[in-house]
């Protein structure tokens, strides 16, 4: 039996000009970490998603050796964007290119077994935080709307996992409209990363309205994927 796998933030480089090491020396080396344990501990037939930040590259081009490097790994993989993957493009264009392992979230949702189905989007920063502006109001909502786009796409009854690169409430760790959403849509797991270093005090994991959070940045799981497992929701 296939199991399900999570781990985000690989931002992976293969030009070696962009060090994390500014979050701690814990990140020296990172892509290693996480390939050596992926390589030893996921099956061929498992699923990994991967919640954004995928790679450093600015354009579609650039992206191409990170990606790959992804591809030669165990298993199926289902990659969602972040605030950093700037190279991320169209839909056709990244199913395109090849590497059949990989499934992008891009308005769209990935059935990974007869009753699971992986949705998501990039979500954004969170209303209460100081900097919010104007502007960040437009690109919450334009994230909301392929959020609702993705679970669009589910059978009504399927179990849902959303991979959400940001976390999905409130700085205050209280309900937001990504959270609304994920409860009075029937998502089952919620997955996000985004923070590192002293950002991992804005991580909340467990229960909320419903929902089952779960962290899944690559230094705060140790540079190591997650085992997925939750809590059966009555439907």
């Amino acid at each position: 039996m296939s199991k399900i796998w999570a781990i985000g933030d690989l931002h992976l480089d293969h030009t070696k000009d962009k060090s994390m090491d500014i979050f701690g020396e814990d990140w020296r080396d990172h892509d290693e970490k996480i390939f050596n344990f992926w390589r030893e501990n996921v099956g061929e037939e498992d699923w990994v998603l991967v919640p954004g930040d995928i790679s450093w590259a600015l354009k579609w081009e650039e992206a191409y050796q990170d990606l790959k490097a992804i591809h030669d790994l165990p298993g199926q993989k289902i990659l969602s964007k972040g605030n950093h993957d700037y190279w991320w493009t169209s839909l056709k264009k990244m199913e395109g290119i090849g590497l059949d392992s990989l499934h992008f979230i891009h308005n769209t949702s990935v059935q990974i077994s007869e009753d699971t189905y992986v949705v998501g989007s990039r979500g954004w920063i969170s209303r209460d935080a100081s900097e919010f502006t104007d502007q960040d109001e437009k690109i919450t909502l334009r994230e909301l709307h392929r959020l609702n786009l993705a679970i669009d796409q589910v059978p009504q009854g399927k179990r849902m996992i959303a991979m959400i690169h940001y976390p999905p409430f409130l700085q205050s760790f209280e309900a937001s409209d990504f959270t609304r959403i994920l409860s009075e849509r029937g998502v089952d797991l919620c997955l996000y990363g985004h923070l590192h270093g002293n950002g991992h005090k804005y991580i909340f994991e467990g229960d909320l309205d419903g929902v089952d959070y779960q962290c899944v940045a690559a230094d705060y799981l140790d540079f190591k994927c997650k085992e997925l497992s939750w809590k059966e929701k009555l439907k």
